[in-house]
């Protein structure tokens, strides 16, 4: 059968979306590794189904390139709080969306009937080693010891939803990711594996990162990364809780404000193209 799709992208983090109101994929993680192929089909780094939800005002299930679903993505949320607004209609201000890591609240940044940035309310950042999941001793894992292909990092593990080891480094893109990052990916120490985030310290409150996503690589954003960098610009003395932090990604730049309670992130969506795929 044929089904529209929409394209849409968070400073470059892109998605496949899926209308899913009244049908839904038998195989949504199969359809995700198809379309994700940049050079034989669609391309993008996952499929994103928005469907109907009885405790928010929709559902949201995230399927990475390699076919494994993600609890949360920051990116992705966002332009579901679009896509809601603009094209199923659902105008509100803020909008609520149900996912595996919980219900999270947008509110919308909206001129002119579109939808200019969204504000999300990420909920609390967990820093437990047990519940990140990271196997690490202690309460927090902060600025921690991990070999890594033989070389020493010092790690800041942080959970927005998804597991994320943060190290500081003096130039992220001068790392050979490719090499480096599956190596983090599926170390010993994180048993669902994990996103990995490398950070320079630009100045107060001003974080550039580069990341590895499980699952897809690396990516041109991650908005559950930045969340997390920013918790671990906090608690490594290099920014400031309550104040709004700028982190840098290759696509483009998120805003990120940690408290102890919540972690808002604010930032971008946009569509790029619609279609049509078999399936």
């Amino acid at each position: 059968m044929q089904k529209k799709f929409w394209k849409m992208h968070g400073i470059g983090n892109d998605y496949i979306y899926f209308d899913c109101f009244e049908w839904q994929p038998n195989d949504p993680a199969s359809l995700a590794i198809t379309l994700s192929d940049r050079h034989f089909s669609v391309g993008g780094d996952g499929v994103v189904l928005i469907l109907p939800s009885s405790v928010a005002d929709a559902r949201m299930r995230m399927f990475n390139a390699d076919g494994s679903e993600g609890k949360m993505c920051g990116n992705a949320i966002r332009c579901i709080g679009k896509f809601l607004y603009e094209i199923k209609e659902m105008r509100k201000p803020v909008l609520t969306v149900e996912t595996l890591s919980g219900i999270k609240t947008l509110s919308l940044d909206v001129s002119d009937g579109v939808v200019r940035a969204v504000r999300v309310d990420m909920g609390k950042a967990e820093l437990s080693p047990a519940r990140i999941p990271a196997k690490f001793e202690g309460e927090r894992v902060v600025n921690a010891p991990l070999s890594v292909n033989g070389a020493e990092y010092r790690v800041t593990c942080v959970s927005m939803g998804n597991p994320h080891c943060i190290t500081f480094v003096e130039d992220p893109y001068a790392l050979d990711l490719e090499k480096i990052g599956p190596a983090f990916e599926r170390h010993s120490a994180f048993p669902e594996r994990v996103n990995t985030e490398f950070v320079r310290v630009d100045g107060r409150n001003e974080l550039t990162m580069r990341v590895w996503e499980r699952g897809s690589g690396e990516t041109w954003a991650c908005g559950t990364g930045a969340c997390a960098v920013a918790v671990a610009g906090v608690l490594g003395g290099f920014c400031d809780a309550g104040a709004d932090i700028t982190v840098h990604l290759r696509g483009g730049d998120l805003v990120i404000n940690y408290t102890p309670d919540a972690v808002f992130m604010t930032g971008p969506a946009a569509f790029a193209f619609t279609g049509e795929v078999e399936i």
